[in-house]
């Protein structure tokens, strides 16, 4: 009864019904857009494509996309063009004197930021676009191209895959500004959530039906699994709190000697840099293969086979060193220490025990490192843990995806961040918030 009757509270709050709305049903077209195959292709012909993204990289490309990388989809490509031009973007705001000042320009150097994003999209769309257009030629038959593989097809296909990505990346603004929620991370996540059904009724029939266990084996995988999603929860959630003592002021407005206010806390996120080095790993991981695929030595036919199994020992291996390192390169860009000792300084607080300014730094930043290590090592371990689950309890390879990684942290984290939107509509209306539920709160004088 308080589920329903926070589930009403919502429904109460015009502008949150109506974000909601606007956010399900830009959602709702995304998914429609994801099972439209591109023009002059036979839908009847992909079950090659769908064999060739069933387990590996490619399959985690499509889970990304929902499925639309297999089906041929107008929006194949899905909206990781864009996810993978913020990151340039970002890594490029370090060395790029320009980039810097617009960042500290404020709302304005942000839109000029998110228009450079939206070009480098668009040509990293034109890329990645005739790269799978001639992965479709190579995989499919000839008759699956009803137009034939001409240079006319090539060249629609590439505009048509390039609008398709342009227009996610629109619904994910539109989603973000006028639904509820971060639009690019609910589209990515959507499209997560879309396979997900197929991948555990595979799981299902494997065990079961064809006597791999049986439901003994279903429910060990369940309980295993809701395990670490709630590891993942921990991991998203933890922090460090560094107290953080304010000198109360006095009548005047200014400060009172030896005369102490409120203690406050700074939250240091144990996972500060999220996804963000999983991602970062993931990109690298291609690199290796594209590499090898240029000799026909044995050594370099190794290496591919090697990191092409995204369950096997050795990719595993590489992946989660590599996770380690840029947990600690993206959170050393990303948490501004000196940052915050200044504004902890001008607004006349200090860490107990530490001094101001330079030695705040410095205590933050080694703090910093201390939590990071445990974190990078939390998350290297999620991350790996699709591959362990599969050499261990045999799992089908498509439902592996959702025991960790990129996959389950990007659920975890952008469910979390949507309730947490939620809930500070509900707390501002004064109800209780979707953690706890429950009656109307009074509204205080």
């Amino acid at each position: 009864m308080k589920f329903i009757n926070t589930i009403q509270n919502i429904w109460k709050i015009e502008e949150l019904k109506n974000r909601i709305l606007v956010t399900l049903g830009l959602l709702l077209v995304y998914r429609f857009g994801a099972q439209v195959v591109l023009p002059g292709i036979d839908a009847a012909q992909l079950s090659n494509l769908a064999t060739q993204t069933d387990g590996g990289l490619l399959g985690l490309l499509n889970a990304f996309t929902g499925g639309a990388f297999s089906n041929a989809s107008v929006f194949a490509l899905g909206i990781m063009p864009y996810i993978s031009a913020s990151i340039v973007v970002q890594l490029m705001g370090i060395a790029i004197p320009y980039l810097q000042k617009l960042q500290k320009e404020g709302e304005s150097g942000r839109k000029k930021i998110n228009q450079i994003t939206r070009w480098l999209t668009i040509a990293i769309t034109l890329v990645q676009g005739p790269g799978y257009i001639y992965n479709l030629f190579a995989t499919l038959p000839g008759e699956a191209f009803l137009l034939g593989d001409n240079l006319t097809f090539v060249v629609s296909s590439v505009i048509i895959l390039t609008t398709g990505t342009i227009f996610a990346m629109w619904l994910g603004e539109k989603i973000t500004d006028k639904g509820i929620g971060n639009g690019i991370s609910l589209l990515i996540m959507v499209g997560i959530i879309a396979t997900l059904p197929q991948a555990f009724i595979q799981e299902f029939a494997s065990r079961v039906f064809e006597s791999n266990g049986g439901l003994v084996m279903i429910l060990i995988e369940l309980v295993i699994w809701f395990a670490i999603i709630m590891a993942s929860v921990m991991l998203v959630m933890a922090v460090r709190q560094i107290p953080v003592q304010y000198a109360r002021r006095s009548a005047s407005g200014g400060y009172e000697k030896n005369v102490f206010g409120s203690r406050q806390y700074i939250p240091l996120k144990l996972n500060a840099s999220g996804v963000m080095p999983i991602i970062f790993a993931q990109a690298i991981m291609f690199i290796p293969v594209a590499v090898a695929g240029l000799s026909d030595s044995d050594t370099a036919q190794g290496v591919t086979a090697a990191f092409q199994n995204i369950f096997g020992f050795w990719y595993n291996l590489v992946f989660a060193l590599l996770i380690i390192i840029f947990t600690y390169f993206y959170t050393a860009i990303t948490v501004p220490t000196n940052k915050m000792a200044d504004d902890l300084k001008r607004s006349g607080g200090f860490i107990p025990g530490i001094r101001p300014g330079g030695e705040t730094s410095e205590y933050l930043d080694r703090i910093m490192s201390q939590i990071t290590l445990p974190g990078s090592i939390f998350l290297a371990l999620i991350a790996v843990f699709p591959a362990i689950v599969v050499q261990l309890l045999g799992v089908q390879q498509n439902w592996a995806l959702f025991f960790g990684g990129t996959s389950l942290l990007i659920m975890v984290g952008v469910a979390i961040d949507t309730m947490q939107q939620v809930n500070s509509y509900l707390l501002n209306r004064h109800y209780d918030g979707l953690m706890k539920t429950g009656k109307n709160r009074k509204a205080v004088a």
